[in-house]
């Protein structure tokens, strides 16, 4: 008799975005000359930046020669681009990151999933409400259902309070997905200092930096003093260069963060993940990985700005549309892709989607997917054509 893992049980029976999709299908088939506006999962719409496509063509003809043909790569990715992370990502900021820190893989999602592998069963998790559904469903499956929720509401201005029962882990995401708010330096300050006095463990996902606007909003948690002993980032290419079709991301694990044994031994978190990536991932295709070093060229690096000031610009298109047309209680789209809104008339969250998608043909995310502090909202996302995002908007 074949035993299932029981977590997998106390799951939902779908997954959010699959849910979104049936229903999306079924809507299309029933209305198959129905224009529909997707604003609902976060997929881009701009092809690849010119400088990755070269870069890419570039190392699919080295491929094909066996003096230059790559095989096996390094688990934890190429130094060539770990190189130029730790260049352009961190040390404009201040922050002194090694490329031995550095973990290139195929995915952020990945990543804050797998990441419990290095994690105690026992360990009790917190994670901001609403949430990015990943971060929940994989410590289920491992076996951690004892959760605590920390309540992001337009009353705490979407900034989650402290946990008041001591815990292990603590998920952050900020920019924030799905309200697009940010935290100040000040208020992430307060999580790095908990972590610090409790021995606690951040678990930091800003695959958003890329949008943040506002000065005093950190791009690293690693801006802040002791992150660097008590938080591991993780980072993606999907949403800042448009590889959500092409995978590509790295993890932050510094060799001052530190877990602990049974018996309080503290022990290198570093080593730890190094471990579990060579035996449980091949690493990331070369060919990927030069696509990903070519954003850190010149024309790279301007090709990525343009990419992003383009989704941001659609963000504000939505943000000032929502707002002059009187809708009340309209967040983020700022310092991020997402626009989080308020449903009008008391309408729930599940009840507005249906009403957009059947009314208006637009698709958007019901906040209640995200946790209970989701409900009455939706999230809109600005990875569209300005010309869809400006269409949708007039049909609201």
């Amino acid at each position: 008799m074949v035993h299932i893992n029981n977590n997998f049980t106390k799951l939902s029976k779908s997954y959010l975005f699959s849910e979104i999709e049936r229903k999306v299908g079924t809507f299309k088939a029933e209305n198959p000359d129905k224009s529909i506006i997707r604003m609902g999962i976060g997929d881009v719409t701009l092809p690849l930046p010119n400088a990755c496509i070269e870069a890419m063509h570039k190392a699919v003809d080295e491929m094909g020669s066996a003096a230059t043909f790559r095989g096996y790569g390094p688990e934890q990715g190429y130094l060539f681009l770990r190189d130029k992370i730790c260049e352009y990502d961190y040390k404009p900021y201040g922050v002194n990151i090694t490329p031995d820190e550095v973990f290139v893989s195929d995915g952020a999602k990945s990543d804050t999933g797998n990441i419990t592998d290095i994690l105690g069963s026992e360990c009790r998790v917190a994670v901001t409400d609403p949430v990015y559904p990943v971060y929940v469903d994989t410590n289920v499956m491992a076996g951690r259902t004892d959760i605590v929720y920390m309540p992001c509401t337009a009353e705490n201005g979407f900034v989650p309070e402290l946990p008041k029962e001591n815990v292990d882990v603590i998920y952050l995401c900020y920019p924030n997905n799905p309200t697009g708010t940010s935290l100040k330096r000040s208020e992430l300050k307060v999580f790095v200092d908990y972590a610090i006095e409790h021995k606690a463990l951040i678990l930091f996902d800003a695959a958003y930096e890329a949008y943040i606007s506002n000065t005093d909003v950190p791009h690293s948690i690693y801006e802040i003093d002791g992150a660097e002993r008590v938080a591991i980032e993780f980072r993606s290419y999907s949403k800042t260069a448009g590889f959500t079709g092409t995978r590509c991301s790295y993890t932050v694990v510094p060799k001052t963060c530190v877990g602990y044994a049974a018996d309080g031994t503290p022990f290198p978190l570093n080593e730890i993940w190094n471990r579990r990536q060579c035996t449980k991932f091949n690493g990331t295709p070369y060919i990927i990985q030069r696509a990903a070093e070519a954003i850190y060229s010149d024309s790279g690096w301007e090709q990525v700005k343009q990419m992003t000031g383009y989704y941001k610009a659609n963000a504000a298109v939505m943000r000032n549309a929502l707002e002059t047309k009187g809708y009340k209680g309209v967040y983020g789209g700022v310092d991020s892709p997402y626009v989080w809104l308020k449903t009008p008339d008391g309408m729930s969250s599940w009840s507005f989607f249906d009403y957009m998608l059947s009314e208006k043909g637009i698709v958007c995310t019901p906040g209640v997917g995200f946790g209970r502090s989701g409900e009455g909202y939706v999230r809109l996302t600005a990875f569209n054509t300005m010309e869809n995002t400006i269409e949708a908007m007039n049909r609201l």
